[in-house]
C-alpha cells in the first residue's frame, strides 16, 4: 500500500556504458537535498535514490518504498532515463510524477508524456508545495501541468536564491565515500548563485532562471560551509568569481572563523587576469581547483562564442594560477570546424603553457537554443544521450565524423599520457581510460 506522505526524489544514472567518468567526478544531489529538507519540514517522508551510487535498481526501490509522489531531475543526457523512471513510477506505484532540473527548465515540452504530471520550469522548489497544497494550477507560475492528454504552460519568473533552505545532507553523509571531485573525496556541493550575467553563445546556463543572476548573501554561504562535515567544498555556481568585494568578504570571513577546507569553483580568465593579488589570497584561503573556461586558443573562436574575453587574458590567467599554486582546470571546446591541425595546435598550446589539468568538450548545440536552430540541418543524431560533450551530434565541416573522432581521441590519449607523466590523477585507472580512447579512435559513436 502507498503512503500518501512518501515522496521519492530521484537523480538518474549517468550512463549504462563504461564510457563515462563515473568514479572520477560524482556530484552530490544537491537539488534533491533542498527539496528533501522542505519535505521533512512539511511532514512528508522523503527518500532519495541516486543512480550514481545506489546498488539496487529503481524498480526495486519503488516496490519497497511505494511512494505516492516522485520527483525526477536530470540533465540532457539523462532524458531517456528520466522518461523510463516516469513509466516505472506509474506502472509500479501509480505515483504522481514531478519533473524538474536543469534540462526540463527550457526543454519542458520534451516531457509532455502521459507518465508525467507536473514539470517545473523554474528553480523554485516551493512550487511543488503549491501543487500539493491544492492551489489552483492556473495560478502557479513556472510549471507545466497535464490535464488528460493536454498540457498547459504557465509563465515563469526569476527565483530569488535567498529563499532556499539549507539542504538536508543526510544522504550525502551516508554515501560520502562516493561523492568526489577528482582526488577530493568526499566533496560537498554548495550553491551561492543561480544563472550567469555573461552571455556566451554556447552556454545553456546563462538562460536559466529567466536569464537573471541571483546570489545569496556571502555571510550565509560561509555559515553553511562551516556547518558542513566535509573538508572539500565545490561551489557549483556557473561562475563564483564575479563580484570582487563579495570574494574579499568571503576570504575575510573564512579566515576570521578559522575555517580550513579545500575549495573548487568556476571562474573566468579575465577576472583572474585582472586580480592576481586576489588569487594569492584565494590560495591562502584553501582554493585548490579553479575551473576556467578557456574554450579556445585564438581570438577568432572566442569572438564567435561571444566569450567577451581574449587570448591575452587566457594566457595571463594560466600563468597567474600556476604561479600561486592553484590548480587550473582549463576547459576547452573543440569546434565542429576543427581540422587535424587544430587538434594538434591545441595540444601544443596546452603543453607550451604548462597546463596540467584539462577538460576537452566537443561543441554541442543545446536543445531549445539559437545554436540548435543554426545546426539543425547538420544533426547526425537526436538521441539526448549523446549530449554529454563527448559525442559528435552535428556533422563536422572539415572532417568526416570518423576522422573527427580519431583526432579527438588522439588528443585525449596525448593528454592522459601527459597527465600520467606529470603524476596527476594517480587515483584513476589510466590503463582503462587509455584502452577506451584507443578503441574509440577507430569507430563511430565515440
Amino acid at each position: 500500500m502507498q503512503n500518501d506522505k512518501r515522496f521519492l526524489l530521484i537523480h538518474p544514472e549517468i550512463s549504462r556504458t563504461k564510457y563515462n567518468f563515473a568514479g572520477v567526478i560524482d556530484n552530490e544531489p544537491l537539488e534533491l537535498e533542498y527539496l528533501y529538507a522542505l519535505l521533512r519540514q512539511n511532514g512528508y517522508e522523503p527518500d532519495i535514490w541516486d543512480g550514481q551510487v545506489e546498488k539496487i535498481p529503481l524498480t526495486e526501490k519503488l516496490r519497497a518504498f511505494q511512494p505516492e509522489y516522485v520527483y525526477i531531475c536530470g540533465r540532457t543526457r539523462q532524458e531517456n532515463f528520466m522518461k523510463e523512471y516516469c513509466a516505472s513510477a506509474k506502472e509500479i506505484c501509480g505515483s504522481t510524477v514531478f519533473i524538474g532540473g536543469l534540462h526540463a527548465q527550457h526543454n519542458f515540452h520534451r516531457f509532455y508524456i502521459n507518465t508525467a504530471d507536473y514539470i517545473l520550469k523554474t528553480f523554485d522548489i516551493y512550487k511543488v508545495f503549491d501543487i500539493l497544497d491544492g492551489m489552483s494550477l492556473s495560478d502557479i507560475d513556472g510549471i507545466c501541468y497535464r490535464d488528460g492528454q493536454n498540457w498547459t504552460e504557465n509563465p515563469s519568473h526569476p527565483f530569488d536564491i535567498k529563499r532556499l533552505p539549507l539542504p538536508d545532507r543526510s544522504y550525502f553523509y551516508a554515501h560520502s565515500d562516493r561523492y568526489r571531485y577528482l582526488e577530493l573525496l568526499p566533496c560537498a556541493h554548495v550553491r551561492t548563485a543561480y544563472s550567469c550575467p555573461f552571455r556566451c553563445r554556447f552556454c545553456y546556463r546563462n538562460r536559466l532562471n529567466c536569464g537573471v543572476y541571483s546570489a545569496r548573501p556571502i555571510e550565509e554561504v560561509v555559515e553553511e560551509i562551516q556547518s558542513i562535515d566535509c573538508d572539500n567544498i565545490y561551489f557549483i555556481d556557473d561562475d563564483f568569481l564575479i563580484d570582487e568585494e563579495r570574494i574579499r568578504t568571503f576570504i575575510r570571513l573564512v579566515k576570521e572563523r578559522g575555517i580550513h577546507k579545500k575549495y573548487v569553483c568556476y571562474g573566468r580568465a579575465d577576472f583572474i587576469a585582472k586580480h592576481p593579488e586576489l588569487m594569492v589570497q584565494l590560495k591562502e584561503t584553501g582554493f585548490y581547483y579553479i575551473l576556467v573556461g578557456l574554450e579556445a586558443i585564438d581570438d577568432t573562436f572566442l569572438n564567435e562564442y561571444n566569450k567577451c574575453c581574449d587570448m591575452n587574458s587566457n594566457i595571463r590567467a594560466v600563468k597567474i594560477l600556476n604561479k600561486v599554486g592553484i590548480n587550473i582546470m582549463g576547459m576547452f571546446i573543440v569546434g565542429l570546424d576543427f581540422t587535424a591541425k587544430d587538434f594538434s595546435k591545441l595540444y601544443r598550446w596546452i603543453k607550451q603553457h604548462k597546463l596540467r589539468h584539462t577538460a576537452i568538450s566537443i561543441f554541442t548545440p543545446e536543445f531549445s537554443s539559437e545554436l540548435m536552430e543554426e545546426y539543425k540541418s547538420r544533426l547526425i543524431t537526436e538521441n539526448p544521450e549523446a549530449w554529454d560533450y563527448l559525442h559528435v551530434v552535428a556533422k563536422p565541416s572539415s572532417l568526416s565524423v570518423r576522422r573527427y573522432y580519431f583526432h579527438y581521441h588522439v588528443l585525449l590519449v596525448k593528454l592522459f599520457l601527459k597527465g600520467q607523466r606529470e603524476g596527476i590523477y594517480d587515483f584513476i585507472d589510466y590503463s582503462y581510460y587509455l584502452k577506451s580512447f584507443f578503441k574509440n579512435m577507430f569507430r563511430f559513436g565515440g
